[in-house]
């Protein structure tokens, strides 16, 4: 499949620069949340998630749903899942917004959390719809969750269940040992002060769960992805370190194994990503997957002002669209 490098995005003038991007929808989108109820699924290990419904028609369900998958220390109710749902709920598509456990407003029971390459609850989710009646089931993620629907697709490309037909990941770390790296730069100190933050808050929660197995002694000294994937995200997943996290958890290496149609958007202007997050040769080599990378973006941003969708989000609906049909009649 091509490679895009020229993309139909087009930032307006004053919004060209990653950093912009990136924080102007977190300081000036606000969309109104849509109607939507929770549900709770236990897990087969003991756990938890909750995952958020959202339908096309208010008491009738669609034959098709996308799973959404947020971003790190994101929920289903942050503005670009919100704007997601929208714009597809509005083609007909029935929405299941996933949270990570521990990142739905309850702490989840077990020691572990979640992580960049955890796709055992996504897969979980994905067997839900298909039980639930889906005759067609689309995954869309968004920077880590963008990481962990590719890397579903690509290490279980051979028993992913058949209703799963497409998929669209935005803003994707691929190479998480080089978004790290980037973003351990002190030009991005603001960024990991923003995640640091919330990260400390989960650690806590689980030292008072879990006082004997989780030590926070010297948390609030912790500056960098590094230190903290070492402490607590690689001993708590049974990693070795975290640089053995960050390679086992990547999607980069398993990209050439996905076999259904993958729309990739990462903007080359992304203040979260390396080179490495850029598989141009993977992408032209591979059929299954379209690597469109426009010249403006940031992270999870593509900003157009003064309409009710962002680009990304359009894109992905045009794609998904396509990829699956025209929308199908619903059934209750």
């Amino acid at each position: 499949m091509p490679v895009v490098t020229r993309s139909s995005y087009v930032s307006p003038l004053w919004l060209r620069n990653g950093h912009l991007q990136t924080i102007w929808p977190v300081l000036f989108r606000n969309p109104p949340l849509p109607a939507l109820w929770r549900e709770r699924l236990e897990t087969p290990d003991g756990d938890f998630i909750d995952i958020d419904h959202i339908t096309a028609c208010a008491g009738v369900r669609s034959h098709r749903v996308a799973i959404l998958s947020h971003g790190l220390e994101g929920d289903s109710r942050r503005r670009y899942m919100i704007g997601m749902a929208e714009v597809l709920t509005r083609r007909g598509w029935d929405v299941v917004a996933r949270n990570f456990r521990g990142c739905s407003g309850v702490p989840n029971r077990k020691l572990s959390l979640y992580h960049s390459g955890e796709t055992d609850d996504l897969h979980l989710v994905v067997e839900y719809c298909g039980a639930l009646g889906y005759a067609t089931i689309a995954l869309v993620g968004f920077s880590m969750g963008g990481n962990q629907t590719l890397k579903y697709l690509g290490e279980r490309h051979r028993t992913i269940p058949s209703e799963v037909r497409a998929a669209v990941a935005i803003s994707v770390p691929c190479d998480l040992e080089g978004a790290a790296e980037v973003l351990s730069r002190p030009s991005r100190a603001p960024y990991m002060a923003y995640f640091l933050r919330s990260l400390r808050l989960k650690i806590a929660g689980k030292h008072e769960l879990f006082p004997h197995r989780v030590n926070i002694d010297g948390l609030e000294r912790i500056r960098t992805f590094k230190e903290f994937d070492d402490r607590y995200t690689a001993p708590l997943h049974g990693f070795a370190s975290a640089e053995d996290y960050w390679r086992q958890s990547g999607c980069l290496r398993l990209l050439h194994h996905i076999d259904v149609p993958c729309l990739l958007i990462n903007a080359t202007d992304d203040p979260f990503l390396s080179p490495g997050c850029y598989p141009s040769r993977i992408a032209e080599s591979n059929k299954a997957i379209t690597l469109e990378m426009p010249s403006w973006g940031g992270h999870v941003g593509f900003v157009t002002p003064g309409r009710p969708f962002y680009w990304s989000e359009k894109r992905a609906a045009d794609f998904l669209d396509q990829a699956c049909g025209a929308r199908t009649e619903s059934v209750h």
